[in-house]
C-alpha cells in the first residue's frame, strides 16, 4: 500500500542496468512493468501472504501468494506480474477459478465478482517453475543456487533490478507496497530459512522439510522480500537506540560464526551513526538482521544480505581511493543505510532510484565522519569522484522501469555533499536529513517531493542544482579571469538559470561565498596571483582560468 545494487565496478553496473534509451525504443513489456496502468491503478495491495517451497535438488520452487487488496474504483481486469519462465497454475477468488491471459511477464485476470470501491478482496495465485538463475548476483538477479564450502546447499534471492516477480506473483511496481506481509518458506532439512521480519513459527512437516514462517508488520519494498536458506547459526544483541530496545540478529553460516562475531560487531557503530544523522532505525517492530549470503550483498528490508567475506572495504578494496574505506565494512554500512534510504523512503519509479543510491552512497562518508571526523568524511566523498563517468543522466525516462546511470552512487553522493556546503550549517543539514525520514517515513516518493522538501527546509531554491546533477551529464564549470584587484566569474556547462553559490578564495587562506550566474560578475580580491584562486573542493565543480595565462585552475576536477 504505501531498497539495491552495489557497484563492483561501474562497467559492471552499466552492463546490467537499464540504459537510457529514446522513448521509441522502449517496449510494450517495459510499459507493462513500469507503468501503473489501467489493470493496476484501480487496486491497492494491502497484504501479501506468500508461501513457497524451495527445491535445491532441481532448482525449482512452487507455492502460492494470497493477494489482499482494496478496490479504489470498480474494474474487472487485474494485472498480476510473474516473469517467465515461471508458470501460473491457477488463480482463485471466493472459491471460483478465474480466467486469465498471459502477456509476457504479466497476467491479466478476469474477475467475475463485482469489485466495489472501498471493498477489500483477495485473489490467490498458485504457481511453480524454475526461476531465473542469477548469473551475476546481485546485479543480474534471480535465484542463487550454490553450495557452501562443506558442500551443503545454499540458496538465496537477489532481485532489485529484475523485480520481485522474477520468483513470486504480485503487483510488481515500486509505488504500491503492502502494509504487511507473511513469508512462509519450506526447505529441505536440515536447511534453515532466514527471511524478512520476525520468525513466527518453525513447523517440521514430517516429510523431510520444514516451514519457516516470517512476518513483516510494516510496509515493505517488494524487491526486498528474500529467501536465504542454508546451514545457518544465530547470535544476537540488543541495541538501546532512539526508539528503545532494538533486536539485532546475526545469521552466519555455522562455520563462519567466529568470523561473524568479530566483523559484524561494526553493525552497532553503524546503527549509532545513522540514527544520529537520519533518525530512528525505521523498523524497530521487525528488528535488524545481517544474513550471510552467497552473493556480495543487498539491502533486504530488516534482513540485510551480506557477502563481503568478513573483511573491511569492498571485498578488500577502498572505493574512495583514499585508504579510509579500509577501516570499515562497506557492505554493512552501505546496505544498512538503505534501511532508511530505499526501504523506509522508496522511490515510486525506478527512474528515481537516486533517492535510494545517492543517499546510501553519501551515508558512507557520514559514517567515516562519525568514526574519524568531518575532514575524513569529506576526503572520502571527494575521493569517490574518481568513479564518476558522466556517461548518461542519473534520472532516465519514467514509466518504463528504466534505471539511470550508475553515477547515481558517486555523483549523487557528491551532489548531496555539495548541497551540504550550500546549506552551510551542519545542524540544519542534519535536520534536513532527519526531517526527510520523519516526513516520508514508510512511504513511496517522487524525486520532485524529495527535491522540494530539501529546498524548503534549506531555505534555498535548489531546483537548478538537482536538474544539473540529476538530469544532465554536465559538471558545472566556474570560469574566471583576473584584472588587478578584481576577479570576474561565471558558470558554464550548466542548465539555464543555474546560479549555485560556491566558496572560493578571494583572500589568502580564506574561503568566501560568491554567487555566480551565467552572466559575468566581479568581486574584489587581495590574492597575489590568479594561481592562488581556489574553489572549495567540497563543491563538485570544475574551475578554469580564461584570462591571461588561462589553463586549468586549482579546484576540483571531475
Amino acid at each position: 500500500m504505501r531498497c539495491t545494487l552495489i557497484p563492483f565496478v561501474l562497467a559492471a553496473f552499466a552492463a546490467t542496468a537499464t540504459a537510457q534509451r529514446p522513448a521509441a525504443e522502449f517496449t510494450h513489456a517495459d510499459t507493462l512493468r513500469g507503468t501503473n496502468g489501467p489493470a493496476r491503478s484501480w487496486w491497492d495491495a494491502r497484504f501479501y501472504d506468500l508461501h513457497v517451497s524451495v527445491h535445491p535438488a532441481d532448482s525449482s520452487i512452487a507455492g502460492y501468494n494470497r493477494i489482499t487488496y482494496t478496490v479504489l474504483r470498480p474494474a474487472q481486469e487485474m494485472q498480476i506480474d510473474l516473469q517467465e519462465p515461471m508458470v501460473a497454475d491457477s488463480m482463485r477468488q471466493d472459491g471460483r477459478t478465474l480466467r486469465y491471459r498471459r502477456d509476457g511477464n504479466a497476467f491479466f485476470v478476469t474477475l467475475d465478482a463485482p469489485q466495489r470501491a472501498g471493498a477489500t478482496n483477495t485473489v490467490t495465485v498458485y504457481y511453480h517453475g524454475k526461476p531465473r538463475a542469477a548469473r551475476r548476483p546481485p546485479w543480474d538477479g534471480g535465484y542463487i543456487w550454490q553450495r557452501d564450502s562443506p558442500g551443503d546447499a545454499w540458496v538465496a534471492t537477489a532481485n532489485e533490478g529484475l523485480g520481485a516477480s522474477v520468483w513470486w506473483p504480485l503487483k510488481d511496481i515500486l509505488s504500491d507496497e503492502p502494509d504487511s506481509q507473511r513469508i512462509a518458506i519450506t526447505v529441505p532439512d536440515p536447511m534453515i530459512d532466514v527471511s524478512n521480519g520476525r520468525l513466527r513459527s518453525v513447523t517440521p512437516n514430517g516429510d523431510g522439510t520444514t516451514t519457516y514462517e516470517w512476518f513483516v508488520t510494516e510496509p515493505i519494498n517488494n524487491y526486498d522480500v528474500e529467501v536465504n536458506a542454508g546451514d545457518y547459526t544465530h547470535f544476537s544483541t540488543i541495541y538501546h537506540g532512539a526508539d528503545g530496545a532494538l533486536t539485532m540478529d546475526f545469521w552466519p553460516l555455522e562455520y563462519h560464526l567466529d568470523a561473524a562475531k568479530r566483523q559484524w560487531a561494526q553493525a552497532t557503530s553503524m546503527m549509532s551513526c545513522f540514527e544520529h544523522w537520519f533518525g530512528p532505525y525505521p523498523w524497530y517492530a521487525d528488528g535488524y538482521k545481517l544474513i550471510e549470503a552467497p552473493h556480495l550483498g543487498m539491502e533486504h528490508q530488516s534482513g540485510v544480505a551480506y557477502g563481503n567475506r568478513f573483511e573491511n572495504g569492498y571485498l578488500g578494496r577502498d572505493l574512495s581511493h583514499t585508504g579510509l574505506g579500509l577501516a570499515w565494512d562497506f557492505i554493512i554500512v552501505h546496505e544498512s543505510a538503505h534501511e532508511w534510504w530505499g526501504n523506509s523512503i522508496s522511490g515510486k519509479d525506478h527512474a528515481d532510484m537516486w533517492v535510494h543510491e545517492s543517499f546510501a552512497n553519501y551515508a558512507e562518508s557520514l559514517y567515516e565522519e562519525c568514526q574519524q571526523g568531518k575532514a575524513a568524511g569529506e576526503r572520502y566523498v571527494i575521493g569517490t569522484r574518481a568513479n564518476i563517468q558522466n556517461d548518461r543522466p542519473i534520472i532516465p525516462a519514467y514509466g518504463v522501469n528504466a534505471e539511470g546511470s550508475g553515477d547515481m552512487y558517486y555523483k549523487g553522493g557528491n551532489m548531496l555533499n555539495t548541497i551540504r556546503q550550500i546549506v552551510n550549517d551542519d545542524a540544519k543539514w542534519r535536520g534536513v536529513l532527519r526531517g526527510l525520514q520523519r516526513t516520508f517515513r514508510h512511504q513511496t516518493v517522487t524525486s520532485e517531493q524529495v527535491e522540494q522538501y530539501i529546498s524548503a527546509q534549506a531555505g534555498v531554491d535548489l531546483s537548478k542544482v538537482f536538474a544539473e546533477y540529476l538530469t544532465t551529464t554536465m559538471v558545472p564549470e566556474l570560469e574566471y579571469r583576473f584584472s588587478g584587484d578584481t576577479v570576474a566569474f561565471r558558470w558554464t556547462h550548466v542548465v539555464p538559470g543555474f546560479d549555485m553559490p560556491v566558496k572560493v578564495t578571494l583572500a589568502p587562506g580564506e574561503y568566501r561565498f560568491i554567487h555566480p550566474s551565467e552572466q559575468w560578475q566581479t568581486a574584489a580580491t587581495t590574492l597575489g596571483s590568479p594561481s592562488d584562486f581556489k574553489v572549495d573542493e567540497n563543491f563538485y565543480v570544475t574551475a578554469r582560468n580564461v584570462g591571461n595565462g588561462a589553463g586549468p585552475a586549482s579546484g576540483d576536477q571531475p
